[in-house]
């Protein structure tokens, strides 16, 4: 059993001072406040009222530890020393929020903004920082070596060893929370609940936006306002509802975390964001026919592409490789494919040759076996104008050595395969403007690689009989509500307005 003094005539929790810092130095008048946890006392909170009068200075006097340089120390009255209140007024220095503290943190200024907006998390004037109470007694009496190193750790912003680092109070921060909530999405993955991808997304989106706004909030002190505030910042981002959504998926995981560690006793009241349903734009046929054209033509006469970017224009140096500024028949493969088999621009770049296997009977087919992808693993098939696409590329790959069944299907020569699905991506927009095809649909939604997905689903939709939307749905490897919300969505009675002027033939 320990027993330790208390050196103070009031005492409160340290959650409810974490949670009203402000109210706590309200009530402690000309007295010290003991801040406990596990009914142990961590730190002595003072108001700046008694902290003047405990030091003897005026109002407008500064802090010997805060003199300008060239004036000179005053001495110090005497005065009586204590190294227990002493070593418990240590603390002080270590309050969360010091001004000086996380030095080797790289701070931006989106966090500065949040520090300003919110103010500290600890209340700068509650904690009563004890900087001049620790120069006021190193002249009163001698230090000891520990002490010196302790004072030299405080003056660097070193927080190693304040409370908000140690026991079960350092999760009460945002980056402890999300370095847990990393770890228990990891063991999912290696359960088999969750794609490795899906990890990779949850920490770009801690990265970018959650901890550069939270990383000096106490996940204790999370308000209603603060959320309202955290959507703003992203709506300033120009990011989609889908993502703000998805941002605050990450934030309800963080403070459910809170909540298991005792800090919350429920969630904030979270901003009511409605996601709305932007299908993905498609190709007609006109289009899709003109697009493979210009594909081909290019491809023969061997043509340059222009070192151009849409946003910056001519550039002196350009990412795209030289030798890929002339278009192999590989584009023309990929759009074909593509729109024949209803695979994503993600299945297309790891597509290898033993994934695909030629079925010829009654139908004439590939069934793909892809890695799996959106918790999806079921075989894939496709139309028979894919069979001649891949025949054409399997034989283009036997006279280049790629056609070993590790080897990629499309680019096989390019191991970097994000920089391969990069390539295709521009060399399909660059396809689109020889074309004549816009970039952007007449509902402003841009044209990527991605719509080549969308274009094989709608022509099913649109041109296929009889077809079955489950059989759909599972073919290409997403849900029946999927297809209703981002494909189906986009239907109108124009494009089969023949089905909807048939009429019934009678039976004689």
């Amino acid at each position: 059993m320990t027993v330790r003094p208390l050196l103070a005539s009031l005492c409160a929790s340290l959650d409810d001072f974490l949670a009203q810092p402000l109210n706590t130095v309200a009530v402690s008048g000309a007295s010290a406040v003991a801040i406990l946890d596990a009914n142990q006392p961590v730190f002595y909170v003072v108001s700046p009222a008694f902290w003047q009068q405990m030091t003897g200075l005026g109002q407008n006097e500064p802090a010997q530890g805060l003199r300008k340089p060239g004036q000179r120390r005053r001495p110090a009255p005497a005065q009586s020393f204590d190294p227990d209140l002493d070593a418990q007024r240590g603390g002080l220095d270590e309050a969360p929020g010091d001004e000086n503290g996380d030095e080797d943190v790289d701070v931006d200024e989106d966090q500065n903004d949040n520090e300003n907006e919110y103010g500290n998390s600890s209340g700068h004037g509650g904690s009563g920082h004890g900087r001049t109470g620790k120069a006021r007694q190193s002249a009163a009496a001698p230090t000891s070596p520990a002490r010196k190193s302790r004072q030299a750790g405080y003056r660097s912003g070193d927080v190693a060893g304040s409370v908000l680092t140690q026991g079960a109070m350092r999760f009460n921060r945002f980056d402890a929370l999300a370095d847990q909530l990393m770890d228990l999405e990891n063991q999912r993955v290696k359960r088999g609940e969750l794609s490795a991808a899906s990890v990779g997304i949850l920490k770009n989106r801690l990265d970018a936006h959650v901890l550069p706004y939270f990383k000096y909030i106490p996940p204790s002190q999370v308000t209603p306002m603060m959320m309202d505030a955290f959507v703003q910042r992203l709506t300033d981002s120009h990011l989609s509802s889908t993502t703000v959504s998805q941002y605050l998926v990450v934030v309800r995981k963080l403070l459910k975390l809170a909540i298991r560690h005792g800090f919350l006793r429920e969630i904030p009241e979270l901003p009511s964001i409605k996601v709305a349903n932007r299908p993905r734009s498609m190709l007609s046929l006109r289009e899709y026919a003109a697009v493979v054209r210009t594909a081909h033509r290019l491809s023969r006469k061997g043509d340059k592409a222009p070192e151009v970017k849409a946003s910056t224009g001519y550039r002196e140096r350009f990412w795209v490789q030289p030798r890929h500024l002339t278009l192999p028949p590989d584009m023309a493969w990929a759009i074909r494919f593509m729109v024949n088999s209803f695979v994503r621009p993600g299945d297309l770049r790891q597509l290898k040759h033993k994934h695909v296997q030629v079925v010829r009977g009654s139908s004439v087919y590939l069934r793909m076996t892809l890695p799996q992808t959106k918790k999806h693993d079921a075989p894939m098939v496709t139309l028979r104008p894919a069979v001649q696409v891949y025949e054409s590329a399997l034989a283009q790959a036997r006279l280049d050595g790629f056609a070993q069944p590790d080897d990629y299907v499309f680019l096989p020569a390019e191991k970097d395969r994000n920089y391969a699905l990069a390539v295709l991506g521009f060399w399909f927009k660059w396809v689109m403007r020889e074309a004549g095809v816009p970039s952007e649909d007449v509902m402003g939604r841009l044209r990527t690689l991605y719509c080549l997905r969308h274009t094989s689903i709608m022509f099913r939709l649109l041109y296929g009989q009889g077809i079955d939307m489950l059989t759909l749905a599972r073919n290409a490897r997403t849900s029946v509500q999927m297809i209703e919300r981002f494909y189906a969505s986009a239907l109108d009675g124009e494009m089969n307005v023949a089905m909807l002027q048939s009429r019934r033939t009678t039976k004689t």
